[in-house]
């Protein structure tokens, strides 16, 4: 049975999940510009642009989720007691929408992920393609640890989504 406990429980995880990946992101353009100014070969040049570009991006989608927790767990908590309608008419619609997200997303990371390892492949044993073998390095090991957390923030997605639709129906 779905319950108050399971909406603190999904949104009390997005919040977690958003200051883990606000850390990874921040310590990632970090990373990258130690690389891009201090490092300075063409391997680190290469391997500064994925750690700057999706940094930027896992700063950019973390951020509003952290920010947005809490709200939304306090309004369908609320909702769940007091008008249950605004769970069915508001939280139900928004969770089918990250769910196609979801869906697109995986498929944009499956493309890097094979770009990453294309890279690594075609440039591994060749020293004036330093710069590309970086690039393909860090795109392989940033995507690799997004699948992982788009993949599990998915599952819960789709638990929580299942149990809004079970307690619609009752």
């Amino acid at each position: 049975m779905f319950s108050k406990q399971d909406i603190e429980k999904y949104f009390l995880a997005e919040k977690q999940l958003g200051i883990v990946f606000i850390i990874i992101g921040a310590l990632a353009i970090v990373l990258a510009l130690v690389f891009f100014l201090v490092m300075k070969t063409s391997f680190y040049k290469g391997a500064a642009i994925p750690l700057l570009v999706i940094g930027l991006v896992q700063l950019a989608a973390s951020i509003p989720v952290y920010k947005n927790s809490d709200k939304l767990r306090i309004r369908y908590v609320y909702a769940y007691d007091m008008n249950p309608a605004q769970i069915k008419d508001e939280e139900l619609p928004r969770m089918t929408s990250v769910l196609k997200k979801f869906a697109v997303i995986k498929w944009v990371e499956v493309v890097l992920m094979i770009t990453g390892l294309v890279l690594i492949y075609n440039n591994r044993n060749n020293p004036e393609k330093a710069f590309w073998y970086g690039v393909g390095i860090t795109l392989t090991l940033q995507v690799l640890i997004m699948l992982f957390a788009d993949y599990s923030a998915e599952r819960r997605a789709k638990n929580y989504t299942s149990g809004i639709e079970r307690f619609i129906k009752k």
